[in-house]
């Protein structure tokens, strides 16, 4: 091949010498003669043309002078076609044009350039990547006389460029949250357009509940739940299964394959892939033809060793198939939002069975109270990796009493819930045995230790068990309310009048802490007043700090309501528009006062005679509330009880009775020695009193007071 132009050349090399040692200079043999110009032109020529390079001469009207072979074989058209033809008319195509832009700003600076052009070259079924290099050719006296164009291809480059940055995107994007169905779409947001014109999630449906799923039969139709998918068309109208919706996929389907094999697919949509598609599943067929799909990817959803279900991947828009490079990347991604789809899944199970245990540990619609109007909310944590252990109860005590109770265990998860429970428990099982609220915290702070050193013996993670508590006793008959609490949260209360305030009541340190004392606070509450327990993710929020949301708070309790269930809604409301970073419990009690005609007491002397004198009382004041058939029951309830006060008690002795839904019958007196139930042996006067209480009433039992003790016995009234 010889140039179509002249090649200037300012370096002449002069033909090298032979001065071979021992000879003269006179005595050399004649030097040959140099090479003539025609000579250097055509080894030019040869030489340009047969170069490995992709690379073309343009002269300063940006014409094509020479091209080498590569260029022509990468163009498909030989050099004398493109002779005297711009870029732009070689390849019709904005990228040629934006060449031709940078090949005038060469000829006009002299400065080399560089730049990246995406094209399909005629005969390609996709898009190359190329590097072109723009350099000044120069002639005598440093002349611009024209440009050389070098191209490089960086296809594959790019391609892996493109695959490690779509990879580290699927690392940012996918498994933002514990949410299962958010995960899934998540990952078909990052597949679609980047690998995909449409991506579809499909998961076995015992995933659901958080259980490892099963998959049928290999070679027998599989029911997936799509849960997400996603389209380069709005509202991605390919889609034949709704998200939600349970599908049954065909044997010879790519997810009915991938799964029964538990390997990728990657398949080609072929006229006989249709014609089966047509028969079993004819609906799927008609869009596949109607958006023309032409290669699908199938990938198995596995985490952990189980599998989860399969991802779809479509190309329909883009005409390139699917590659082996782009099956390796499709896995990739997919396997990373496994992972991500399964924690969501163990997370969900683990948060079910939480709520689960939580929801059997807390107590449901409390029954009507004498004493208080009851109204309580909780609320399980949005954000938190498992439910926590905050609690609430309302405890029904002798005397027509009831015991409030709100606390808190440091943690979230099963094992937040378990300790929940077993501190519920204690508190349940300490108040039967009707504590002091101080005494009944010290107690419940001894167990909080005891649980601690337990899971630290077992090698628990996480096993420091700690929890604050708010234990309040509340009389109808004396309106007296007894607080003690363990790094609570202050109690707020609200009177019939409208004011509220924060009950200054000792904090006490947390329960696990060991060694420090507990204080009481009593006050006497009108009737009416409404006291408002919590734990501190009620005012303690994203949204505002602890003194804003108490403030918040004390607003909310001083507008007048409805009803107490109303006054609840409204305290969430206000404090918590959206659902909670961390468990909230709430419960509210509108104090009642128990009527003074509904209630009897006698001071009873320390004779021998008061026993009769009791009884006699007694049943007259059952005549009077028209309980006579209760009479004979009570009698003899009064009788041992009074004459046990008489014989182990000390002064002063009194009689209570009090109307409720039961009667209630309690003797008091200045001895804090508390009688043991005991079986009599045959041959014993005495000893079966406290039996025979046991058996006439509904219940029995003492409680200390600050004088001595009370001895109380509950006798039903729905026979009456």
């Amino acid at each position: 091949m010889t140039r179509s132009g002249p090649v200037e050349d300012d370096d002449r090399v002069p033909w090298p010498e032979d001065s071979a040692a021992g000879k003269a200079p006179d005595a050399s043999p004649a030097r040959p003669s140099p090479p003539s110009e025609d000579d250097d032109e055509a080894l030019v020529g040869w030489a340009f043309a047969q170069s490995p390079a992709t690379a073309a001469l343009y002269d300063t009207r940006l014409r094509l002078r020479l091209a080498t072979v590569r260029m022509e074989q990468v163009i498909g058209r030989p050099e004398k076609a493109m002779r005297g033809l711009r870029v732009s008319e070689i390849l019709v195509d904005p990228q040629s044009e934006l060449t031709e832009q940078h090949m005038r700003r060469v000829l006009a600076s002299g400065e080399e350039e560089q730049l990246q052009v995406t094209l399909r070259l005629p005969g390609h079924d996709r898009e190359s990547v190329w590097t072109i290099s723009l350099v000044p050719v120069r002639g005598r006296g440093g002349a611009v006389r024209g440009v050389l164009l070098s191209a490089q291809d960086v296809t594959a480059e790019h391609l892996a460029r493109e695959r490690l940055v779509l990879v580290n995107e699927a690392s940012l994007r996918i498994g933002t949250t514990l949410d299962l169905a958010r995960s899934a779409q998540e990952l078909t947001d990052v597949a679609v357009p980047q690998l995909a014109d449409f991506a579809t999630v499909d998961l076995l449906p015992s995933i659901e509940g958080g259980e490892d799923p099963r998959a049928g039969p290999p070679g027998m139709p599989v029911k997936l739940r799509r849960v997400a998918s996603r389209s380069v068309l709005e509202g991605s109208p390919e889609a034949v299964v709704a998200h939600g919706a349970l599908a049954t996929y065909p044997e010879a389907s790519p997810a009915a394959e991938c799964l029964a094999t538990g390997r990728p697919l990657l398949r080609k949509v072929t006229p006989d892939a249709l014609t089966a598609w047509e028969r079993d599943a004819p609906e799927r067929a008609a869009r596949v033809r109607k958006y023309g799909f032409h290669s699908v990817l199938a990938i198995p959803m596995r985490a952990r060793g189980i599998t989860l279900g399969v991802v779809t991947f479509s190309r329909h828009r883009r005409p390139e198939p699917f590659e082996r490079d782009d099956l390796l990347l499709a896995e990739e991604i997919t396997a990373r939002a496994a992972v991500c789809i399964d924690n969501a899944r163990r997370y969900s199970r683990e948060r079910r069975t939480s709520l689960a245990l939580q929801s059997s540990l807390l107590p449901g619609r409390p029954p009507r109270q004498a004493a208080v109007e009851i109204a309580s909310r909780y609320l399980p944590a949005s954000a938190r990796p498992g439910v926590g252990g905050d609690w609430f109860d309302v405890i029904p005590l002798s005397g027509a009493r009831v015991a409030l109770v709100v606390g808190d265990v440091v943690g979230h998860g099963i094992q937040a819930s378990a300790a929940m429970g077993r501190l519920r428990t204690a508190v349940r099982t300490l108040a039967d045995v009707d504590l002091r609220p101080d005494e009944l915290l010290t107690h419940l702070d001894d167990l909080v230790i005891h649980l601690s050193a337990e899971a630290d013996s077992a090698q628990v993670p996480s096993g420091d068990i700690g929890a604050t508590c708010l234990y309040a006793v509340y009389d109808p008959v004396s309106r007296r309310c007894t607080l003690a609490r363990a790094g609570h949260p202050v109690p707020a209360l609200a009177t019939p009048d409208g004011a509220v305030e924060f009950l200054d009541v000792p904090a006490g340190p947390p329960l696990g802490v060991g060694g420090l004392p507990f204080e009481t606070a009593e006050l006497e509450l009108a009737e009416g007043s409404v006291l408002t327990l919590y734990t501190n993710g009620l005012v303690d929020s994203r949204e505002q700090g602890a003194d804003e949301g108490l403030q918040t708070l004390r607003e909310v309790l001083a507008r007048p309501a409805t009803s107490l269930e109303n006054s609840c809604d409204a305290v969430l409301e206000a404090l918590l528009p959206d659902r909670p970073a961390d468990d909230v419990a709430l419960l509210m009690a509108r104090t009642r006062a128990l009527d003074t005609a509904h209630v009897a007491t006698w001071d009873v002397p320390a004779e021998a005679s008061a026993v009769a004198r009791a009884r006699k009382e007694a049943c007259l004041q059952l005549d009077a509330w028209g309980l006579d058939e209760a009479a004979f029951v009570t009698e003899l309830v009064v009788s041992e009880l009074v004459t046990n006060a008489l014989r182990y008690g000390d002064a002063p002795i009194r009689l209570r009775l009090i109307r409720d839904k039961n009667l209630i019958i309690e003797v008091s007196d200045g001895s804090s020695t508390a009688p043991h139930l005991r079986r009599a042996r045959s041959s014993d006067e005495g000893g079966r009193g406290l039996l025979l209480v046991a058996q006439l009433t509904q219940g029995w039992g003492t409680r200390q007071t600050y004088t001595g003790k009370t001895i109380w016995a509950e006798q039903s009234l729905t026979a009456v």
